[in-house]
This record gives C-alpha cells, sequence and structure tokens, in this order.
C-alpha cells in the first residue's frame, strides 16, 4: 500500500457567479466573487481545489462554461469541477478547458454515465459524488439533486457501484454535517473507505485541523475536503479565505493512496 502526502481540499461551492456557502445543503450565504477565492488560494499554496456549481442539476442547466474557463484560468493547482454534468460531450469539454477532474452526482445515480466516462477520459478523471444523510431512523442513504431526492440506497452499497461502474475516486459528504464545523461523520467515512479499493475524498463537518486530523487517524480515506473551514471566519462566519500552512499539512497523518 502506497502512502501520499495528506490532501487537503477547499470545496468551493458557486452558482451564477457567486461564491455560497451551504449549512445542511440549505440556505446559502453569499460570500462574494469565487474567481477572487482561486486567487486568494493561489496565494496560500493550495495544492487542489473543487469548485462545484450547487444549482446547476437543480435548475436543469448544464456546466457554466465561461465560468469554468475563468477557473482553469486562474487556478495554479490541480481543479476537479462538479454541477450539471449529464453527458459525456459536457465532460469532454470541461476537460479540453483546462480541468483535471470532473465530478459527478445525480446523473452517476441515473444511468451509465460513469462507465461511459471512465472509458473514454480514464478513470482518473472521474470523480462519483456520494452524498449521504440519516434518516429519522438513523440510517445513512444516499441523496442526490442537493439532498432533496432520496435513493434509499446504503453508502456503501453505492460506493462500491460507482468503483464498479469506473469512477477513480469518490468524493463523500455527509449532508447533515455540512457547514456545521462540528467534525467529520467519521464513522461514515471510516466504513466507506474500508470497502472500496478507490481513494475517497470526505467532507463535511470539518472545522479545525483537529478534525482533519481525526478523520486521517481514524479512517482510511485519502484526502480530507472542507468548505466552512476555509471560507468563513469566527463565530459570526465573516468570509475569509484561509488555508493550512505547508508545515501544518506535513504534520497531519499520512494518508493512504488505496483504502481497504
Amino acid at each position: 500500500m502506497s502512502t501520499l502526502r495528506p490532501r487537503v481540499i477547499p470545496c468551493l461551492q458557486f452558482t451564477r457567479g457567486e461564491l455560497l456557502k451551504t449549512r445542511r445543503f440549505k440556505d446559502p450565504q453569499y460570500l462574494g466573487d469565487p474567481i477572487n477565492a482561486v486567487k486568494l488560494f493561489n496565494d496560500l499554496e493550495c495544492d487542489e481545489l473543487v469548485a462545484v456549481d450547487i444549482r446547476a442539476t437543480q435548475e436543469g442547466r448544464g456546466p457554466d462554461y465561461a465560468m469554468i474557463e475563468e477557473f482553469a484560468s486562474e487556478a495554479f493547482m490541480p481543479l476537479a469541477y462538479g454541477g450539471g454534468i449529464s453527458s459525456v460531450e459536457q465532460i469532454r469539454r470541461v476537460l479540453a478547458i483546462g480541468i483535471e477532474k470532473v465530478v459527478i452526482g445525480a446523473a452517476a445515480a441515473q444511468g451509465r454515465l460513469i462507465s461511459s466516462a471512465a472509458a473514454v477520459f480514464g478513470a482518473q478523471s472521474i470523480v462519483a459524488a456520494v452524498d449521504v444523510r440519516k434518516t429519522l431512523f438513523g440510517r445513512r442513504e444516499i441523496w442526490t439533486h442537493s439532498g432533496t431526492r432520496n435513493l434509499h440506497v446504503d453508502p456503501r452499497d453505492y460506493c462500491l457501484r460507482m468503483q464498479e461502474s469506473g469512477a477513480g475516486e469518490l468524493f463523500v459528504q455527509s449532508i447533515d454535517l455540512e457547514g456545521s464545523r462540528s467534525g467529520y461523520d467519521v464513522a461514515l467515512m471510516k466504513g466507506v473507505s474500508a470497502a472500496v479499493q478507490i481513494p475517497v475524498i470526505a467532507c463535511g463537518g470539518a472545522g479545525t485541523l483537529e478534525d482533519i486530523r481525526m478523520l486521517l487517524r481514524s479512517s482510511n480515506v485519502a484526502a480530507a475536503a472542507a468548505g466552512t473551514m476555509f471560507v468563513l471566519h469566527g463565530k459570526h462566519s465573516a468570509p475569509l479565505i484561509s488555508y493550512p500552512r505547508p508545515e501544518e499539512i506535513l504534520a497531519l497523518p499520512t494518508a493512504t493512496s488505496e483504502a481497504g
């Protein structure tokens, strides 16, 4: 099992040219210009970014190619894009712009897009989004369309399905903890990362570096992603772009390139 430097990934939410931040996928807070955020993460020497158009699928829109081109032209680091992707041709156009990876959510659940895309572009370019919420009875299940549609599927079963379909990575997010800054759903991430053989990016709930440290120590995830932690600050949630110093990242537990 090979090892990698810990991957710590800011996740930017945007739609129609506005940088936003939600809590449990609801109540988006306006934060400003997403391109300015990318520039600031450049200055902070961020290793990689994920940018997601959080309304594209719900509004029946495809990717905002003009915005994606701006992201690609400004980002000095590898960039993944998600939102509104439903066809191989859309993926082709996004990757041609200069995006390294595409994140596929609702369309991954609905058909064979993951397998078709992996066959054309390679698994390394295809990330399956896995959004998880607990039911009233405490059962974790998969939701799509920004947490509005319940698939009634167990997360581990779904992640195995995405792996078998050809996804190169899984972006697993706890809807219940998203924006809470109360720590990751470590039990979820531990279970999922133990079930699959492809890298798992964990998201939802990070508030401090200690939360990331605990996640990496307690599970086999390959990366820790966070939104609120890197774009809001203080008890009043004031907009502020931040990222750990290189020495802080190097001091984190080493992530693994394979779960199992």
